[in-house]
């Protein structure tokens, strides 16, 4: 298999012995799925290299540097550095730490269901992650056939996409796929992101034009969908282009995401620089251009308080965030000084 098919980019550092550049298509608590220049196949972690803080622990979608094993799991030693990724708070951890959820996209497709799942709020919250990923959002909105709205929807959500592509498709009827193959590249890569229900496996099918993913349904009582991917993982399309679908998550916890905060929200920070004082902050103060704003229609109060309350999440998260990386430092730093030891000891390996 060519690696350049797969997005593979030489980070410039150079290999040793025995090492080759390998993919990430899919994790399984501590076992690896991978694709390499010699095909596919599993592989486990080294463990002088990343249970001592040196590396980051690979997830779906990193280039990682390997030792092959034909017959056997390889040994990831090495994760390159990322182009893009995409974090949240892991909900595991009360929202203490990061978890990563993809590596090394192009594109995020932001999924909502036109039929029930639709929310702008939430758009924002997920355009919010996808800029500060470093990739580009596009907005998704699934099941138009189930629609009587469609393009009232579609105003709506393009008031909050600023100028973020929206797409309204149906995987069923075909209405609208036409609009997403400009993003449907060789070597492209696009994560999907969406609640449970949305169609993600139903869009992987029809872009695929096959059976990639099983479909669940949806329960009738409440329009609301079943789990089908139960894990994150990679598929290669029959385009060249591949795809990295998520499970369902019923909230993403916003994590260092001040740049992403002002990509979405342009349209909000653009009145803090026209208040009369620099350090105005937008409540009861004379000149504020936020309040003027609020009172004449030009900024909904909807669409403040959205602003708000992911701000004030951002902010905690970058406490935490302060913390973790202080923590990870001094892994690291014990980490360098338990590998000179055994190296003097000569117990290395």
């Amino acid at each position: 298999m060519n690696m350049i098919e797969y997005g593979y980019i030489p980070d410039g550092e150079p290999s040793r012995d025995g090492e080759i550049p390998a993919r990430v298509t899919a994790v399984y608590k501590d076992r690896y799925e991978i694709v390499c220049s010699f095909g596919t196949g599993q592989a486990t972690l080294k463990k002088s290299a990343y249970f001592t803080g040196e590396e980051p622990f690979p997830t779906t979608g990193d280039f990682v540097m390997i030792n092959w094993e034909a017959d056997g799991d390889s040994r990831i030693v090495r994760t390159q550095e990322r182009r893009t990724f995409f974090a949240r708070l892991d909900p595991s951890s009360s929202g203490h730490w990061e978890q990563l959820v993809a590596a090394n996209f192009d594109y995020v497709f932001i999924m909502q269901s036109l039929n029930h799942d639709f929310n702008p709020r939430r758009l924002e919250r997920y355009l919010t992650l996808a800029w500060q990923s470093g990739a580009q959002p596009v907005i998704v909105l699934t099941k138009a056939d189930l629609s009587e709205d469609t393009q009232r929807l579609l105003a709506e959500a393009s008031a909050v996409a600023l100028g973020t592509d929206v797409i309204a498709v149906s995987a069923k009827t075909g209405y609208g796929m036409e609009q997403l193959q400009g993003y449907l590249k060789p070597g492209k890569t696009i994560v999907f992101l969406g609640s449970s229900g949305v169609g993600k496996s139903s869009l992987v099918n029809a872009l695929a034009g096959g059976e990639l993913m099983p479909v669940n349904g949806i329960r009738e009582e409440d329009s609301k969908g079943r789990h089908t991917t139960t894990h994150r993982q990679l598929l290669l399309l029959p385009c060249g282009a591949m795809i990295i679908d998520t499970p369902g998550m019923r909230e993403l916890g916003m994590w260092d995401v001040t740049e992403g905060l002002g990509e979405t929200f342009t349209d909000v920070e653009q009145f803090f620089t026209q208040c009369r004082f620099s350090d105005c902050r937008h409540q009861n103060e004379p000149g504020c251009r936020v309040k003027a704003a609020l009172e004449n229609g030009e900024l909904s109060p909807e669409r403040w308080s959205s602003y708000l309350k992911l701000k004030k999440e951002a902010r905690y998260s970058a406490s935490r965030m302060v913390y973790l990386k202080d923590q990870q430092k001094k892994a690291k730093s014990r980490a360098r000084t338990e590998k000179q030891k055994r190296k003097n000891s000569g117990s290395y390996r």
